[in-house]
């Protein structure tokens, strides 16, 4: 083999090389011992925008006015590699002048020529700040949905817990129980997370499924909710309608409820929601014996959100009153 031959075929392998080179998607470098570029892909180029022949044959961390002369990547290149054969995985969080802030895993191989003995420092940059973006969103994602379902089993119980047995049988019950649980996903439907609500909107939901078109919403001035007031309030209206149904002006052909809000502001200048439920052409209306659990629930939730709720037992139809601060 004559020596014209000899050149052509290492001109031959290495087109060959920076053809394999130029293939691969990820961003490479080559570094030469003293860290200057002999060699880089296109993806690189495209990557980093930066021009081939303004980055051959210089230091690598004088790039760009400096922007590679990262304290992680200098560590990673001067210090680690000279000491081990690669380094695979290596994470450096950089903001670039012309790409912004990125996010690479730096893999590092340290390849000797058979030669001569000499070193070069390969070094390929896998861009992973949209994945590592897309993993921390999803990490809040989950952690946001493992605490609704922790609050929404709490919830559950709770309902479980309030829900009376006593004088029940098993079906009455389920058929209590089943009800507020749906009143409470509707409610989870008009303000999911912590998004607030509009008492409208939740009125609506809460009980015009259960009483039909008898109970008559007079619109009242606007009134938002928060959200951790939205299932308290929608049950308590649930409970009234329920009663109405069972015992109330609900329970006859011809009777039904008319309910009405208004703003006031209560002393010390805080404004509270009155909210009136009256019913109409029902059964005569006479006091119970004693303090029934739908009554419990009513009182007990409307103090529990700083309000009240008051059950006036007129004969012609019941009256509550319930006061709400918003």
């Amino acid at each position: 083999m004559v020596l014209e031959d000899l050149y052509r075929l290492l001109r031959a392998g290495h087109v060959q090389a920076q053809g394999i080179v130029d293939t691969l998607t990820q961003p490479l470098v080559v570094l030469d011992q003293g860290f200057c570029v002999t060699n880089v892909n296109n993806a690189f180029i495209d990557a980093f925008k930066v021009e081939r022949d303004d980055i051959l044959g210089h230091s690598l961390f004088s790039l760009g006015n400096g922007q590679w002369d990262i304290v992680d990547l200098r560590k990673l290149i001067a210090e680690i590699i000279p000491k081990t054969a690669a380094v695979v995985g290596y994470e450096v969080t950089h903001d670039f002048p012309i790409i912004g802030e990125r996010t690479f895993l730096v893999d590092a191989r340290r390849l000797v020529h058979p030669d001569n003995n000499s070193t070069s420092i390969l070094v390929v940059f896998q861009d992973v700040t949209d994945s590592n973006r897309e993993r921390a969103e999803s990490d809040i994602i989950l952690a946001e949905t493992r605490h609704r379902i922790k609050n929404l089993f709490s919830v559950i119980r709770a309902l479980a817990m309030q829900t009376q047995t006593e004088g029940s049988t098993a079906r009455e019950y389920r058929d209590a129980f089943l009800g507020r649980i749906d009143v409470a996903a509707r409610a989870q439907e008009i303000a999911p997370g912590d998004t607030s609500a509009e008492f409208g909107a939740l009125l609506d939901a809460a009980i015009t499924a259960t009483g039909g078109n008898r109970i008559l919403i007079e619109e009242g001035p606007p009134a938002t909710l928060s959200s951790m007031k939205v299932v308290p309030v929608s049950m308590i209206f649930h409970e009234l309608t329920t009663n109405a149904l069972k015992y109330g002006a609900l329970s006859v052909p011809d009777g039904r409820v008319r309910l009405s809000w208004r703003i006031e502001e209560a002393d010390g200048g805080q404004p509270m929601l009155i909210s009136e439920w009256r019913e109409e052409n029902g059964p005569t209306v006479r006091p119970p014996t004693r303090r029934g659990y739908g009554t419990e629930l009513i009182t007990a939730t409307a103090k529990h959100l700083g309000g009240s709720a008051e059950q006036r037992f007129d004969p012609h139809g019941l009256i509550a009153t319930v006061k709400l601060p918003i």
